[in-house]
């Protein structure tokens, strides 16, 4: 790759571009914009997760102070279903159950916080004052909040025609095989543990603006969205019905999304429905506690495995009966994270020979479950990790030591994994030892005597992981269910004067893309960074991409702005040849500069753009004006990130409070782009995995209700929850894609919790604790502890 001076290029720590305008106050969030004559949406929820629709009367609130209008599923139920983006077939090739998602509820509630009505009104506050006085009886029905309360014998169906609440029975991995693998086992490790729920609490609520024109019957959404085309897509074509001609998704500013602003929410179709009804602008912004109970939450996973191995310790086969909550809708990628991004990625960074895996997805009254940071791959490296350690305890292996004995060595890539995946780069072994250097493992156990004689609790845990990005190819996953391609686009337009315009089909909400992406562009084509401006979020102005999530823009988006420069450069060739009189063959472009090789004859690539543009010593005949390319990529592969995490943790015994002391992560990303937003991202994710494993749990109780339903009730990590987090990376490229790179968006949050749990229970070994379930809040702690202390008593 090139460089351009000041070096700006791969691997330049440049300070982000679009921090200026969020710094000081001037981004522009869907909330943020307003458009003439708008009206206001207010949603009235559910209160009861499981409960039919006796009564609706909106008469008195319909008459109340500035409402412009009151729907109900009645007005919306001829409209279609919001669409599931991913299909999973059960074990005897049967589809999953699917039942209908309407905007509004359609004669029943099946969870807290359902959309029952839409207010419209001249003010946010007259809208919730009207939603207050709608009327609504309900016949309260029994609710199933967990999945063995759905499951259960005589249970109510959240669904008409959906069997046990069950969306389906799914399965990989040859079962008679892993049989045989333990029938030969010298020992086999047991395991049963809940990946806990969680809620996304991006810094942005949730918004939506939908517009008519009804001069030309063009329809525009404004939304809180990781990927407006997707959204363009299942809310045109599924829901309203509307050409995608006639629509234009916009995604401004995004404050975080997570994961959880990838889905087609019914509050957009809502606003875009009601909007061309009374021919004017409506907006809705999401309060906070609204957020919690409408929201797509993550993980909620309850896992039962097992592990063989033989006399040695090597890994002989992994068995795992897994149910995954999908609540009480299937949101747009809910089917495939606890298939092809979970039960793939069982076989972690080891040579296990045979795997098999079971899952069954439930319905339940509780929000819909989707992905979140990671989606399914922190679930699979948690339960893999934790295992791990188990083994290593049973076993009376080393723990770091039985993780050597079992890596995928690095001269056996390209691996082929027995659940599917085809690894093409890494080096456990190297991310293993830089974290046990940097977090001087060596020398922990004088850290934890000295600890003692103050009277605390020391541990470390450490977690060797890996994970999936850039999901691939589209025909691969076409086959495993995705309803929608999974590739990129990228737009790079040279102005006449030099300066580029970048258009990319991904999005945008926190991670830098507007530096990162000029810096591809800087390295390769020479433009400073300054000069570079990334348009991206609009479906008016980009074409046709996918969107950000899964760590996908990189390796997906950037390779596709590589092969559209790589465009840009070979009709440069073709240009400079012109004006130099050279044969194409003989031009060279390095740094900015295309020149005739061998000799001191160069054209600047502004030259070469100016004469794109006025093209009066130009082959037109031969070359079109313009210079402006756009290109595709579809990966051939997923990428893999991987590496080690180690987390050092202590206990005060007195109240349970767990304290992260130190945390050391060494990641193999790939190709670095800026090293300053790789580190920023990995101790984002660092940050989410420490609140995953010891504060954050979304709790309903028996009968549905969100018990966590706001911020005095759910705990998100705080700064003062939060250590030092050393971070470094041990680069193996890509070798499928044009960069190298691997993806850095999730990892944090996949090492992460696994490392802090194995942490905690090498604290509490002496207590005799084999696991510990997350969060490892301080009620539980001084529990686990005080239980133990009876228990020695005695």
């Amino acid at each position: 790759m090139n460089a351009v001076t000041p070096f700006e290029g791969i691997g330049a720590s440049v300070k982000r571009k679009e921090d200026l305008r969020f710094l000081s106050g001037r981004g522009q969030y869907t909330d943020d914009i307003n458009r003439p004559g708008q009206a206001y949406a207010y949603i009235l929820r559910s209160p009861h997760a499981h409960a039919r629709i006796v009564v609706l009367d909106t008469a008195a609130a319909a008459a109340m102070p500035g409402v412009v209008a009151i729907y109900t599923g009645a007005d919306t139920a001829a409209l279609g279903s919001i669409p599931c983006g991913w299909q999973i077939h059960n074990k005897d090739g049967s589809p999953m159950a699917e039942p209908r998602h309407p905007m509004l509820a359609e004669g029943k509630v099946r969870h807290v916080g359902d959309q029952v009505a839409v207010v419209i009104a001249e003010s946010r506050g007259q809208a919730k004052d009207a939603a207050e006085a709608i009327q609504v009886e309900y016949e309260v029905l029994p609710a199933a909040a967990t999945m063995a309360a759905a499951q259960a014998p005589g249970a109510a169906a959240i669904h008409d025609g959906v069997a046990g609440n069950l969306c389906y029975d799914w399965h990989i991995g040859d079962k008679a095989v892993n049989d045989a693998a333990f029938a030969a086992a010298a020992k086999v490790v047991e395991f049963e543990t809940t990946n806990n729920r969680l809620i996304a609490n991006a810094m942005e609520p949730r918004a939506a603006i939908g517009e008519f024109d009804s001069t030309s019957g063009d329809y525009t959404l404004y939304t809180t969205s990781q990927n407006p085309h997707v959204i363009r897509l299942l809310m045109g074509a599924f829901v309203l019905q509307i050409p995608e001609s006639k629509l234009r998704v916009v995604a401004p500013d995004v404050g975080g999304g997570f994961g959880s602003k990838i889905y087609h929410y019914a509050e957009e179709a809502i606003v875009t429905w009601a909007a061309g009804k009374l021919g004017r602008p409506v907006k809705w912004t999401c309060e906070r506690t609204e957020s919690f109970m409408s929201d797509a939450h993550g993980r909620d996973h309850v896992t039962k495995c097992a592990l063989a191995l033989d006399a040695n310790g090597k890994f002989l086969g992994l068995r795992v009966h897994t149910e995954a909550n999908m609540g009480a809708y299937l949101s747009t990628f809910a089917p495939c994270v606890p298939t092809y991004l979970y039960a793939t990625l069982l076989a972690g960074v080891y040579t296990t020979p045979t795997i098999y895996c079971e899952v069954k997805a439930v319905f339940t009254n509780t929000v819909p479950v989707d992905a979140y940071r990671g989606a399914g791959r922190p679930e699979a490296t948690y339960l893999l990790e934790r295992l791990v350690d188990i083994a290593a305890a049973e076993t009376g292996i080393d723990r770091v030591e039985i993780r050597r004995r079992n890596f995928i060595p690095t001269d056996a890539f390209p691996y082929q994994t027995p659940v599917a995946l085809q690894y093409d780069s890494g080096d456990y072994t190297a991310t293993l030892d830089a974290a046990l250097a940097a977090s001087d493992w060596a020398g922990f156990e004088a850290r934890r005597q000295a600890a003692a004689a103050k009277g605390k609790l020391r541990g470390i845990g450490c977690s060797t992981y890996l994970e999936a990005c850039g999901i691939a190819p589209s025909a691969v996953v076409g086959s495993l269910g995705a309803r929608a391609g999974l590739y990129e686009v990228g737009t790079i337009r040279v102005h006449p004067t030099g300066s580029v315009t970048v258009l990319t089909g991904a999005h945008s909400h926190g991670q830098g893309h507007e530096t990162t992406f000029a810096q591809l562009v800087a390295d390769r084509l020479g433009v400073p960074v300054a000069q570079v401006d990334v348009v991206h979020g609009d479906t008016a102005k980009v074409p046709f991409g996918m969107g950000t999530y899964g760590s996908r823009s990189l390796a997906v988006g950037g390779s596709a702005m590589v092969k559209a420069m790589d465009k840009i450069i070979a009709k440069g060739k073709k240009i400079a040849a012109h004006l130099m009189e050279a044969s194409v063959e003989d031009i060279e472009f390095d740094r900015g500069t295309f020149r005739v090789a061998g000799t001191d004859r160069t054209k600047a690539l502004a030259e070469i753009s100016l004469a794109a543009y006025v093209p009066h010593n130009y082959p037109i005949e031969e070359i079109e004006p313009g210079l402006e390319e756009t290109a595709f990529y579809d990966p051939k592969n997923f990428t893999y990130p991987g590496g080690c995490h180690i987390a050092e943790v202590e206990i005060d015994p007195d109240t349970g409070h767990v304290t992260v002391m130190k945390f050391t992560a060494v990641d193999d990303v790939g190709r670095v782009i800026n090293p300053m937003i790789v580190e920023g991202q990995v101790q984002g994710g660092v940050a989410q995995g420490i609140g995953q494993a010891l504060l954050e749990a979304a709790v309903y109780d028996s009968d549905g209700q969100l018990l966590s339903g706001s911020m005095m009730d759910y705990c998100l990590p705080r700064a003062e929850d939060l250590p030092p987090v050393g971070v470094a990376t041990h680069t193996t490229l890509c070798t499928h894609n044009p960069l190298g790179v691997k993806g850095c968006g999730e990892v944090g949050a996949i090492g992460s919790p696994p490392a802090v749990m194995n942490a905690v229970v090498d604290a509490l070994k002496g207590y005799g604790v084999r696991h510990v379930e997350m969060p490892a809040t301080p009620q539980k702690i001084w529990g686990i502890i005080h239980a133990g202390q009876r228990l020695a008593a005695e």
